[in-house]
């Protein structure tokens, strides 16, 4: 399989939310992004399937090195690799955000809690935030409050995620809620472990859905309007996730044995919708 189709195939297996904000993009930028997505995947699943902490680390270092060579104009070994390489060749994707995707997931083999929000950002910064600051560059935009808007919206949407996503990571070691906040609201690890579901556990998810619904405001703050039509494919994916955070609330966080989404046809509705918008602001 050659390059181009395998990091499609893996954005449109994945199921990713990611896929219904890039149908609107020209195809030279939808498939600078896929290779990105398929980047951050494949060092994703590295952490997240592997078995063997070496191992792991080798595969890291080894996308480091691939990621050194696509700047620096070296042979690139995977198929990934290619793509990226010819994505950051025709746009200015910032080599130190992609090194800041492969230091955010290596963060998952050395830690496993967090014990305040302040501590938990950095990794929301490198494994989301950076990703943004990557898509953006590949969107194109003429206002530096492109960048802040891409930060806070990377940090909204991996908030959302880790509300979604708290059994399954606190299953695997990995508890990424603020310690000091299960504290303050009396729900231990184990109680995320065993999947126990109380009115304490609801006001702790409360109140870190708020923590993301500020960061979500935050985000447009500071959306450039003149940039309304180049920055319309991370306008869905807010819209997406922001609907997935409205979809949790409304269940009162019942996320427990479930996985909580977005269904297919609202996210084409939405995607839809905000592409309709945003030509229309532009008209306006």
């Amino acid at each position: 399989m050659n390059g181009s189709r395998l990091v499609s195939q893996l954005t449109r297996r994945s199921g990713s939310n990611f896929y219904y904000a890039f149908l609107f993009l020209p195809r030279p930028r939808r498939e600078a992004l896929y290779a990105v997505y398929a980047f951050c995947r494949i060092v994703d699943d590295i952490v997240d399937h592997g078995t063997d902490p070496v191992k792991q680390r080798a595969d890291l270092a080894r996308w480091r090195g691939e990621v050194a060579r696509c700047f620096e104009g070296g042979p690139v070994e995977l198929p990934v690799a290619r793509r990226l390489a010819d994505a950051v060749q025709r746009y200015p994707i910032p080599r130190a955000a992609l090194d800041a995707i492969i230091d955010g997931v290596e963060m998952d083999l050395d830690r496993v809690t967090y014990e305040t929000f302040d501590a938990l950002y950095p990794y929301c910064y490198r494994v989301a935030a950076a990703v943004g600051l990557c898509c953006i560059e590949i969107f194109g935009y003429s206002d530096l409050l492109a960048r802040d808007y891409a930060v806070n919206l990377g940090v909204a949407l991996q908030l959302t995620n880790i509300i979604r996503d708290v059994e399954v990571d606190a299953r695997a070691g990995r508890v990424y809620l603020p310690q000091e906040d299960l504290r303050c609201f009396r729900v231990t690890p184990d109680d995320l472990r065993a999947a126990r579901y109380s009115d304490a556990f609801v006001g702790l998810m409360a109140y870190q859905a708020r923590r993301a619904r500020e960061f979500y405001a935050a985000a447009r703050r500071a959306f450039p309007p003149r940039d309304t039509r180049a920055l319309v494919a991370a306008e869905i994916m807010g819209r997406i996730y922001f609907a997935l955070l409205g979809e949790l609330e409304t269940r009162r966080f019942q996320v427990f044995g479930r996985r909580v989404g977005v269904p297919a046809r609202r996210k084409l509705a939405i995607a839809l919708r905000t592409w309709a918008r945003s030509r229309l602001r532009i008209a306006a």
